[in-house]
């Protein structure tokens, strides 16, 4: 046997979150107040984001709550509780290390006063 490095398996967030909504129906809302249809575009473009940017932001110290958070009792039906990904809808086109920019508009992270909700998963694993 060699006296090598014992590797560590280290979980990889961007991974984790990918999954984590990947896992949720893109048929069904998490969210009461969020139309199934709203829901789809927002589910694709979180997927998309993960995919495409998640290391970069992983990378800035972006987290699954300034990302991906709603409200943990009303969902996103209060945005001021929401990641920046559970909003628009809209496909990230970039990362910053204080900004995911949209084809229209950006979200912050760095806003006076937020306080983040709950991952969209943590939400719908509470509604079942």
């Amino acid at each position: 046997m060699s006296a090598g490095v014992a590797t560590t398996l280290i979980p990889n967030p961007v991974a984790i979150w990918h999954g984590a909504i990947e896992n949720l129906s893109p048929h069904a809302s998490p969210c009461r107040y969020l139309s199934p249809t709203r829901w789809v575009t927002i589910r694709d473009a979180a997927l998309d984001f993960c995919s495409s940017l998640g290391a970069a932001a992983h990378g800035f110290g972006w987290t699954e709550h300034e990302l991906f958070a709603v409200h943990p009792e009303h969902g996103t039906l209060r945005v001021e509780f929401c990641g920046v990904l559970m909003v628009s809808g809209s496909k990230a086109v970039a990362v910053e290390p204080a900004r995911i920019v949209f084809d229209r508009g950006s979200g912050y992270r760095t806003k006076q006063g937020q306080v983040w909700g709950i991952p969209v998963w943590e939400f719908a694993a509470r509604a079942r």
